[in-house]
């Protein structure tokens, strides 16, 4: 498929997927939304796919909101904005249950709906120069369809700072808060997303996107006997799949399994 706002790049089973509107510092309209959406749905059915990188092009991840976008929307009726709203939250909510490990790459810029694309990612690595800023009340709005993933990357007590204040925090902060995994210098950021797709790519393609689904399964529930039976299930069906079965005998055979390249 031919993108006007996204660049797909597949290097060995590694996908990239770069936002490509530099001149607007990759902000997020209509288009930009829709074509996420689809490139996030066909990559992660792609079995040739192992994980998927999501970058910007240009001096920033994401700045937000399209201003083109936003005046568009202040004339957009309740139903509209309805309409408008949750194709954005279906955007987020196609990155975040993607079957395939998925990777934010951010430099630059990442606000508001920026910040949102950084949390909805498995793992989020910024450069050092990186900022983020959830700015939506200083425009009297909130940042709504993005609130549960950030809030889950950040925590509550963050949010209710930076939810707040407005203000803008910095690669070195959003690390210390937990908000990203990692920051490190802007020449240094391939690199260190290339050892991190290095060792997803020794790990079972299907144990990653079970393995997703276990940690959903577990948040934030008590421990009990509901619980453990569950995850005794889990891991004794997980045995007996061929993945399991392969990788036990790769480990006691001392070879690679066959998912490794």
């Amino acid at each position: 498929m031919t993108y006007q706002t996204l660049e797909i790049e597949i290097r060995s089973s590694n996908a990239w997927v770069w936002m490509n509107r530099p001149e607007v510092h990759n902000a997020l309209d209509e288009v930009m939304i829709a074509e996420l959406t689809q490139a996030f749905n066909e990559l992660g059915k792609n079995s040739d796919i192992r994980t998927i990188v999501l970058g910007g092009r240009g001096k920033s991840f994401s700045a937000g909101a399209d201003l083109g976008w936003m005046k568009r929307a202040a004339s957009f009726t309740e139903e509209e904005n309805r309409v408008d709203a949750l194709k954005l939250a279906h955007m987020l909510n196609t990155i975040a249950e993607c079957p395939k490990p998925v990777i934010a790459r951010v430099q630059g810029a990442a606000f508001g709906g920026g910040v949102g694309l950084t949390a909805v990612a498995d793992i989020a690595i910024a450069g050092e120069y990186a900022k983020f800023c959830l700015s939506e009340v200083k425009l009297g709005l909130v940042p709504a369809t993005i609130a549960p993933y950030v809030v889950a990357a950040m925590g509550e007590r963050q949010a209710r700072r930076y939810f707040l204040t407005a203000e803008i925090f910095r690669s070195e902060k959003a690390a210390d808060i937990g908000f990203v995994h990692e920051s490190c210098l802007d020449e240094q950021l391939d690199q260190t997303i290339e050892d991190l797709l290095s060792s997803l790519n020794l790990a079972a393609p299907d144990a990653l996107h079970v393995a997703k689904e276990l940690i959903k399964t577990v948040s934030h529930r008590q421990l009990d006997d509901n619980l453990m039976n569950e995850t005794a299930e889990l891991i004794a069906q997980q045995r007996l799949k061929p993945e399991g079965r392969e990788g036990l005998s790769a480990f006691f055979e001392k070879r690679k399994a066959y998912w490794v390249a």
